[in-house]
């Protein structure tokens, strides 16, 4: 499988800039959402390859988001990987049972990214 389509959720639009241009090289389609809403509605009609997803956002949060992703028929094998200051343990562990394949933590590196794409690539 190859990445051809990537789906970046965050409600700040710097960190949204600073995502797609750690993928920018990649020469993958980049769409972009600022809600939870948006991300799952997007990620129904786009289907993309991999999501990277902030967890709060204003209304529904990528916790949600995820949660509606991974109970839809269309959507649940899309790998979600959380890209979020929050960085306890329980985090981590609710983000894990959610169905969410990782947690990068803010701030990120383009590397953390680009490994991340590699490994469902």
């Amino acid at each position: 499988m190859s990445i051809n389509k990537i789906l970046m959720v965050d409600d700040s639009p710097a960190q949204l800039n600073e995502m797609k241009g750690a993928v920018s090289e990649l020469g993958a389609q980049v769409f972009s959402a600022t809600t939870g809403e948006d991300a799952v509605n997007m990620a129904k009609t786009e289907n993309p390859d991999i999501i990277f997803m902030d967890i709060v956002m204003d209304g529904m949060g990528g916790y949600g988001a995820c949660r509606e992703l991974m109970k839809d028929e269309t959507t649940k094998n899309i790998p979600v990987i959380f890209v979020s200051t929050k960085d306890q343990r329980a985090d981590r562990v609710w983000a894990e049972k959610l169905g969410a394949r990782n947690l990068i933590v803010k701030p990120f590196t383009k590397e953390q990214i680009i490994e991340e794409v590699k490994k469902y690539a």
